[in-house]
């Protein structure tokens, strides 16, 4: 055994050095540990693209290697290799194929679920509430119970996708729910109204966290947290699609008899079908599991770059091999999950911090509608919120990591909103320009969403594949119930201008500027009575500990908490 001095060859600028025990003569060099400059608007001009870009890790000390190493019935063993070597050149092109051979496709799926899921919002513009003879309350009903059902198929479709493999269980939702959603056409009243919405939600409950799990076996924490930035901005890229299909697809209305919302329903419900047959053909189980009849006999990534994409994701984070992906979870590992304390903070997030801004977007086309917009202009209009969201979201989600501060750049949202909203409930909007009412409800929309920042957050913080298959779901139906609460603040005794709903929506939003606070201060001061414990052992009390510990996840005393 020999102590190494490992010199960084991958940045010249910021050439470091640093000591690791290892065995000389079996190790090659490593690229030294370094703060990673993540994105190509931060690399200096004479960054070398040729240098090594393996990082020092647990897998380097054979004290502690054996430790951390794979299970032997995990899928991606035969391609892990502590001592494999690769250049920045080789790491940023496979990222990029990973990009488009995986994320692509991903983000498509994704902008097919908001199709079916966002089309009630332009059918309203199309009298579909008069037709079906339904009130604004009736409209929350199926908010209600869209939400609800959603919720609860949130975590028996995240443990089916587990099962089965969400290379099989995302296609089969996708297909099924698309048969529910053409159905929409037949609609009758309020009692097909609410059945669709539950039967809707429990085949898609699940998806979004079920495409969160598949993704993070490709990439590396902060990779993931910027694709996720991404996956969300395709639902917004979505409802643009989604607003400008309505206008075509609703004037329809008269087409064989029937509505134009009826039309839109079952078109865009063909366009699902079409995505989910395909996702069959297009999504790999994983890394090392992509030859097929369709994609290839040698699938898409080289032995080579196999070995690459499961060490690199490794080297960050040892614990993504701790279960297989056709392993499902027992209800002790699933009671286990639920009961993690450290990841509640992130749920109680999840449940409040959207609630501000829902009932404004549930509510926008039928406002449209009512202040005498014609339906051709109503979903024309809702689009320009949308693209500013799409923006202040993907800022949102690059700050996060530039800056490294989850907490506080997830909190610009709240701060974007209180404005918008305190105008809504004091000004005379029953006398406004309509198109005033409009620009303060597209500025408030586009608020910078932290969605996808907090759900890479609960990702990094359940560190391991089970926690985060339940936490993932755990957090989305938190989300849920959330849209549940939103989904009932504009009551019709309180239309047109809805005054108790903004006071309840400056109140929630109050709160939550407390609970983002105490969400920080809760993961600094467990990382600070982790450090103390960890700090306290001597070497041989480490080695001892990692050998023997039943310690999981994130209560491992070497685990530290991002805030």
């Amino acid at each position: 055994m020999a102590t190494v001095l490992v010199k960084n060859i991958g940045d010249k600028n910021t050439a470091t050095e640093s000591t690791i025990s290892l065995d000389s003569n079996e190790i090659p060099p490593l690229g030294a540990p370094k703060e990673n400059k993540q994105f190509w608007f931060q690399r200096e001009k004479d960054f070398d693209i040729n240098g090594i870009a393996t990082q020092p890790s647990v897998f380097d000390d054979p004290q502690t290697a054996e430790k951390y190493h794979p299970r032997p019935d995990w899928e991606n063993t035969h391609r892990f290799d502590p001592k494999a070597r690769w250049t920045w050149a080789e790491e940023y092109a496979i990222v990029r194929k990973i990009d488009w051979r995986i994320t692509l496709w991903a983000c498509i799926m994704f902008m097919a679920l908001e199709l079916d899921r966002a089309n009630l919002t332009q059918a309203l513009t199309d009298n579909f509430l008069t037709d079906l003879n339904l009130t604004t309350n009736d409209y929350n009903l199926g908010n209600t119970v869209f939400k609800l059902t959603f919720l609860i198929a949130e975590l028996p479709s995240q443990l089916v996708s587990k099962w089965m493999g969400p290379d099989r269980w995302i296609p089969s939702q996708m297909i099924l729910w698309s048969i529910v959603a053409g159905g929409q056409f037949w609609l009758s009243g309020r009692t097909s109204f609410l059945a669709t919405r539950a039967l809707l939600a429990i085949l898609q409950g699940g998806f979004i966290p079920d495409v969160i799990l598949y993704l993070s076996y490709f990439y590396k924490h902060h990779e993931l947290s910027i694709r996720l930035g991404f996956f969300w901005t395709m639902m917004s890229l979505a409802d643009i699609i989604c607003a400008l299909l309505a206008a075509g697809f609703l004037k329809m209305r008269g087409v064989l008899g029937y509505a134009g919302w009826r039309w839109l329903f079952l078109l865009e419900a063909i366009i699902t079908l079409i995505v989910g047959i395909f996702s069959f053909l297009l999504m790999p189980a994983g890394p090392c599991q992509t030859a097929s009849w369709f994609r290839g006999k040698d699938g898409w990534f080289t032995p080579r770059e196999q070995t690459i994409m499961v060490n690199r994701v490794l080297r960050e984070d040892p614990s993504k091999s701790d279960m297989h992906n056709r392993q499902p979870i027992t209800p002790r590992l699933l009671w286990k999950c639920l009961k993690d304390y450290d990841l509640w903070p992130l749920y109680i997030l999840g449940l409040t911090f959207q609630i501000p801004s829902t009932p404004e977007q549930q509510y926008l086309t039928l406002s449209l509608r009512q202040m005498k917009f014609d339906t051709f202009t109503s979903n024309l209009l809702s689009i320009p919120y949308t693209v500013i969201h799409m923006i202040t979201m993907l800022l949102t989600v690059y700050a996060a990591e530039i800056f490294k501060n989850l907490t506080f750049v997830a909190l610009i949202g709240q701060v974007w909103v209180l404005p918008f909203l305190v105008y809504l409930n004091v000004a005379d909007t029953a006398n406004a320009s309509r198109w005033v009412i409009w620009l303060v409800t597209t500025l408030l929309l586009g608020y910078p969403n932290a969605h996808p920042v907090q759900v890479g957050w609960n990702s990094r913080n359940s560190n391991a594949v089970r926690a985060r298959t339940v936490s993932a779901a755990c957090y989305n139906m938190f989300c849920q119930a959330g849209g549940i609460i939103s989904s009932n603040i504009y009551r019709a005794d309180d239309a047109p201008l809805y005054r108790r709903g903004n006071r309840q929506l400056i109140a929630i939003l109050g709160m939550n500027f407390g609970l983002y606070f105490l969400t920080k201060a809760y993961y600094v001061l467990r990382n600070r009575w982790k450090d103390r414990k960890w700090n306290a052992m001597t070497p041989e009390e480490r080695l001892t500990y990692l050998a023997t510990t039943t310690d999981e996840g994130n209560k491992r005393l070497d685990f530290r908490f991002e805030h």
